[in-house]
């Protein structure tokens, strides 16, 4: 697949605390990192996510007490999946992967800071109506292809994906620079959710320029 000087290579929340070791560790997360610093060269434009919430996040399973990580509740916005403590602001667990190096990036979008409301999607939170701003980003640069790399595959970066095809963008995900949680049948679900909106998911040696 070519890659355009419009495309765009978004790296979602590849930090310590979604990497074996950490609090909320993805299986082989770690794995994801050769893959995209293999490709990172192949693009002009990279934008890096980073998880940045709160010590008492409304997601966090300690901010409810009786409930136990993985369980759900019901929030304003719908049902929330509560999670171990994880990403907190200015603690190492938040901290990018020190194997992470990608110095062209050229934004660093931080998510899930509000306290009461979680955050998967680069482009909204979990309300799926307040913006990042990253949208608006993107079009004032002229980029019009996202392509789709990180933690985790059914989570941040599929709903990222999704969202990125409501917006009328182009959506690519890189599945080997992925890995996913597979919560109760999560990549199913969310790889059927792509076939109906049109994301596209091929192997990173599949890049041209």
């Amino acid at each position: 697949m070519q890659i355009s000087p419009q495309s765009v290579l978004l790296v979602i929340d590849v930090q310590n605390d979604f990497c074996p070791g950490g609090a909320l560790a993805v299986a082989c997360g770690d794995q994801v990192i050769a893959p995209i610093l293999k490709i990172a060269p192949l693009f002009q434009h990279i934008v890096l996510t980073q998880d940045w919430h709160p010590a008492d996040h409304t997601s966090f399973a300690s901010s409810h007490p009786g409930m136990q990580p993985y369980e759900t509740i019901e929030m304003p916005y719908g049902p929330q999946t509560l999670w171990p403590d994880h990403c907190v602001q200015q603690t190492s667990g938040a901290e990018f992967h020190p194997d992470l190096h990608l110095p062209h990036a050229q934004l660093i979008l931080r998510k899930g800071f509000h306290p009461q409301i979680d955050s998967y999607s680069a482009f909204f939170e979990n309300d799926r109506t307040t913006p990042t701003g990253l949208a608006g980003y993107l079009r004032e640069r002229g980029l019009n292809r996202v392509f789709l790399c990180g933690l985790a595959y059914d989570y941040c970066v599929g709903y990222s994906a999704l969202d990125a095809r409501r917006l009328g963008f182009e959506a690519v995900i890189l599945q080997d620079a992925c890995r996913a949680i597979d919560l109760n049948g999560s990549v199913a679900r969310i790889e059927d959710e792509f076939a109906a909106a049109g994301v596209v998911l091929i192997g990173s040696e599949e890049l041209a320029r």
